[in-house]
């Protein structure tokens, strides 16, 4: 075999580094995953925003998270492998609320509502602390409650039934409106594969 081929196992811990609007970004290595922006020639912890994590997919591919994934545990490593775009989003989720890890491994597509709770509760910046401790003494049901989703379990089952965890923005919320009318819940839940040609076939069948 080419050992020029073989994969190199890194050994030191990786930070992952991007760019939004002409500003550089990285995060910390887990389990700190500090998020920090470059300012002149210092690195600052920020908090950083939606489009700043979603810009990190233009230049995090596979073989940048292969050494950065090598130092996480394997549940998280697995849970993480399930994103591709919201794969950022979901190491910030699963780093600062890690009591919600078996949670979100259940239900994958809640990920993406948690991630995007600044914007869907209209707060002015993250939650986390909160988040857990809703989590704490409400379990699930208690978070989806927060999130502004019925808290029942058929919101878990049309959830459960998301082929992708990555639910699209755009989505998040034209979802939650449907969750809350029992017919469109009802027919949600009898979609066993909900994908997002699917669902936008449902917001356009539904809003006729």
């Amino acid at each position: 075999m080419n050992s020029s081929r073989r994969r190199k196992k890194c050994f030191v811990p990786l930070a992952l580094t991007w760019s939004h609007c002409g500003v550089r970004y990285r995060v910390s290595p887990w389990p700190e995953v500090r998020f920090e922006s470059l300012y002149g020639d210092d690195w600052i912890a920020t908090s950083p925003t939606e489009d700043v994590l979603a810009s990190a997919v233009q230049t995090c591919g596979p073989l940048d998270w292969r050494p950065y994934l090598e130092f996480v545990s394997s549940e998280v490593r697995a849970f993480l492998e399930c994103f591709t775009v919201g794969k950022m989003e979901a190491l910030q989720v699963v780093a600062r609320c890690p009591s919600l890890l078996s949670t979100l491994i259940e239900t994958p597509s809640l990920t993406s509502y948690v991630a995007s709770h600044v914007t869907l509760r209209g707060t002015s910046e993250c939650c986390w602390e909160e988040i857990s401790a809703i989590h704490d003494r409400g379990g699930v049901y208690g978070l989806l409650e927060w999130l502004g989703l019925p808290a029942s379990r058929q919101t878990l089952t049309v959830l459960g039934n998301v082929v992708e965890p990555e639910l699209p923005k755009r989505f998040l919320e034209p979802l939650r409106r449907l969750l809350w009318e029992p017919t469109a819940n009802f027919a949600l839940q009898r979609m066993s594969a909900i994908t997002d040609r699917g669902l936008a076939t449902t917001f356009q069948t539904l809003a006729a």
